[in-house]
């Protein structure tokens, strides 16, 4: 197992060295005519990047002072999707070098025959004869000086083809990859928007249609995303006016010591039937048990493979498939098998592969997140690849399953093809 590990961490680090020195090639050794200041700023840049990113991970997942982590967090975690980005648009500027190549090689042909061809050295005048009697001594000296001066002028080296087309793909591939990097991370530091969703529950009763779930996963609070992020998060919540919050799980990147004062907006959420939470993954890298005292101290109430009772229908939660390493992972006997089946019942649970045994228990409606969806593309492949639903709501027998792209970001805080959300979920009832 040992030897498997260290085989796919040396693969993963041969993978980022390779693409990273495909990136500087291109981006700066092709765009250069030699050795200078430029090109070593951009090996600079190209081994300061991926450095920083390691030290961000590391930092975090051995729990460095918080303040090392907020210092290596933004560059680091910048540096992934912009490497991302710069590798995927420098791979796409592949297909377009032959092509401006050609472009640029039939502009010089077509300027090249307007020109015409040039005299011909043997061509004679009509009055050659007249001339030699009367030649000066001086000005044939002067002429050749003055023509060798214009060929040096016209003999200048201009950049070469190959060197213009390395700066016009490289160029365009850093603009697009620090415009993507720049408009995802904005579209999460303004805030997640509200997403509105209406759910048919088959058991529902008709004095329980239209009630509004808020749900809120992946805040992942942390170096990066902190108090007055959560106080978007909270404002944004309020504003829908619903009737019960679910917070399902991966609210925090970090220990309760660095990041209690950013969670303390939380303690302001408000719904008629109060805000309840399950763990994610992330609790379990972050103190599990600390952060579900913490918060229930902000007046959350926490559901460990636990079920209350509402008007109209069961709401359950389970822990995160995470807590197994610790002896708390999810109980769903625990959660759901004393419940009655004639209600319904909505089920709280971080990742979306928990769907199997929602079935297997009866729950109509399975509320997740964990999936960010995807975050960053292409990872939305990724994602699909090991989740049964990325985002949105769908059916899996008599169960539906809706997965939340999540409030915040892990890791880089930008999003792209995956815009961050606060879903409300309206419970709607076949007798209305």
């Amino acid at each position: 197992m040992v030897i498997l590990f260290v085989a796919a961490a040396l693969a993963a680090l041969a993978l980022i060295v390779g693409l990273h020195r495909y990136a500087y090639v291109r981006l700066v050794r092709d765009t250069t005519s030699g050795p200078g200041p430029v090109r070593r700023l951009g090996a600079a840049v190209f081994v300061a990047g991926p450095l920083l990113m390691v030290g961000a991970v590391a930092s975090e997942r051995a729990g460095a002072p918080f303040w090392l982590q907020r210092t290596l967090s933004w560059p680091g975690f910048l540096w992934m999707p912009l490497g991302l980005y710069l590798v995927l648009a420098l791979l796409a500027g592949e297909l377009v070098r032959p092509l401006l190549r050609r472009a640029l090689e039939r502009r010089a042909t077509r300027q090249g025959e307007n020109e015409g061809p040039a005299p011909s050295e043997n061509t004679v005048t009509a009055e050659p004869a007249a001339e030699p009697a009367a030649e000066p001594a001086a000005e044939p000296a002067a002429e050749p000086a003055g023509e060798a001066v214009a060929d040096e002028a016209a003999a200048r080296p201009e950049p070469s083809r190959r060197l213009f087309v390395s700066r016009v793909v490289g160029g365009t591939a850093a603009a697009v990859a620090v415009g993507t990097v720049g408009y995802g991370t904005y579209g999460v530091l303004r805030g997640p928007r509200v997403k509105r969703v209406t759910v048919p529950l088959a058991r529902l009763p008709r004095s329980a249609h239209g009630f509004r779930i808020a749900v809120v996963s992946d805040i992942h609070l942390g170096p990066v995303l902190g108090r007055g992020f959560a106080q978007k998060v909270v404002d944004t919540i309020n504003s829908t006016q619903p009737d019960l919050i679910a917070v399902v799980g991966d609210l925090v990147d970090g220990s309760v010591k660095n990041l209690g004062p950013a969670a303390a907006p939380l303690a302001g959420l408000r719904a008629r039937h109060g805000s309840y939470f399950v763990t994610g993954n992330h609790e379990y890298f972050s103190g599990a048990a600390q952060w579900v005292r913490q918060v229930r101290e902000l007046g959350i109430h926490p559901l460990e493979n636990a079920r209350t009772e509402l008007a109209g229908f069961d709401l359950a939660g389970v822990n995160d498939l995470q807590g197994e390493s610790e002896g708390q992972g999810p109980d769903f006997g625990k959660a759901l098998g004393d419940r009655d089946r004639t209600r319904a019942c909505v089920l709280l649970a971080h990742q979306p592969v928990q769907i199997h045994e929602a079935v297997r228990h009866g729950v109509d409606l399975q509320l997740s997140g964990h999936t960010h969806g995807g975050q960053l593309w292409p990872g939305n492949f990724v994602a699909a690849a090991a989740n049964p639903t990325v985002a949105g709501l769908e059916r899996y027998g008599d169960t539906q399953l809706y997965v939340s792209r999540g409030a915040g970001a892990w890791g880089p805080p930008t999003r792209v093809g995956a815009p961050s959300d606060i879903t409300v979920v309206e419970l709607a009832s076949p007798e209305a």
